[in-house]
């Protein structure tokens, strides 16, 4: 194994994240240790580097040639990581230097530096324990932190949680604010998430409702199931694409051809602003609901509700 692929195998070992465990990231460790190919990890130091020297480092030791304008892409993406992580700690020695001067400096810990001198040897298992045990897992700290903004829902009575973003929130909007109101009662029979595509899939039921899921792309974003009705709804959150186009409703269409209930399709929008730059895409016969004025819908062609008030 080349000197590369040992510091991905000691980033790992320690919990890195997958983006602070790729060729980038094992070069910076090797140019903070000042390990060359031919060297064994025992002759690791504290070396105080800039950014700049970091990657003089890796074109002369190895190389590896990043453009200049790397820099900021190395510090951003690898070595703020690991300071987080305690392999690497922030312009030892100097003060009054703007975090972003091309002057500011890294260096290894001395708990890093212990661990990876003990690389290849007996005592690697005992220091990379005392060193988890010590500083914990970074990637566990992202997942922690993840956990913590992930959005609280309630499906069919569940409590689950969708991962963050736009698109979600507005998932939660569907079924907590559309669903009471123009679906009261109803099932939800499919809900992804942008982390789990089927965070909530019926398929016995689906499959009794005649409503063909072999691909699960071709479902919208949000299923509701009225039972009393016989209706189900489909339902498109957009926030950036995706609307309930003709092609869309063509495509559901295929799915259900079996189905005998009736079919609802419903495009979802955020607000208002985002609704006007969908008008020229929505199917006619489709209905629209914008989160912001949760007490109304939108029906595209209102043959069936023409009529005094």
């Amino acid at each position: 194994m080349g000197k590369l692929e040992e510091a991905k195998d000691i980033l790992s070992a320690i919990g890195m994240p997958r983006q602070q465990t790729n060729d980038r990231s094992a070069y910076v460790l090797l140019a903070l240790a000042g390990v060359d190919e031919d060297d064994n990890w025992q002759s690791s130091k504290i070396i105080p580097l800039r950014i700049v020297d970091m990657m003089n480092f890796m074109a002369e030791s190895y190389g590896k040639i990043y453009k200049p304008n790397s820099r900021e892409s190395i510090r951003k993406n690898t070595v703020h990581q690991f300071v987080e992580a305690a392999i690497a700690e922030e312009n030892v020695g100097t003060s009054n230097v703007a975090t972003n001067s091309p002057n500011y400096s890294y260096q290894l810990t001395k708990e890093m530096l212990r661990l990876i001198q003990s690389y290849g040897t007996d005592y690697w298992s005992n220091q990379l324990s005392n060193f988890v045990r010590q500083k914990g897992r970074l990637v566990d700290v992202y997942s922690q932190k993840r956990d913590l903004r992930r959005i609280p829902v309630v499906i069919n009575g569940q409590p689950l949680t969708f991962s963050e973003g736009e698109h979600n929130l507005l998932q939660k909007l569907i079924l907590e604010e559309f669903a009471p109101r123009f679906a009261p009662g109803s099932e939800v029979l499919y809900v992804g998430d942008t982390d789990n595509k089927t965070l909530v899939v019926n398929r016995e039921l689906l499959n009794e409702l005649c409503i063909d899921i072999t691909d699960n792309d071709k479902l919208p974003d949000v299923v509701l199931y009225e039972k009393g009705k016989g209706w189900i709804y489909f339902i498109e959150a957009v926030t950036s694409v995706g609307p309930m186009s003709v092609k869309r409703m063509l495509e559901i269409e295929g799915m259900t051809e079996e189905c005998s209930m009736g079919k609802i399709y419903v495009t979802a929008f955020i607000d208002t602003v985002t609704f006007k730059k969908f008008i020229d895409e929505l199917a006619w016969e489709s209905e629209v609901w914008i989160a912001d004025n949760p007490d109304h819908m939108i029906h595209l062609n209102g043959d069936r509700f023409i009529g005094p008030r």
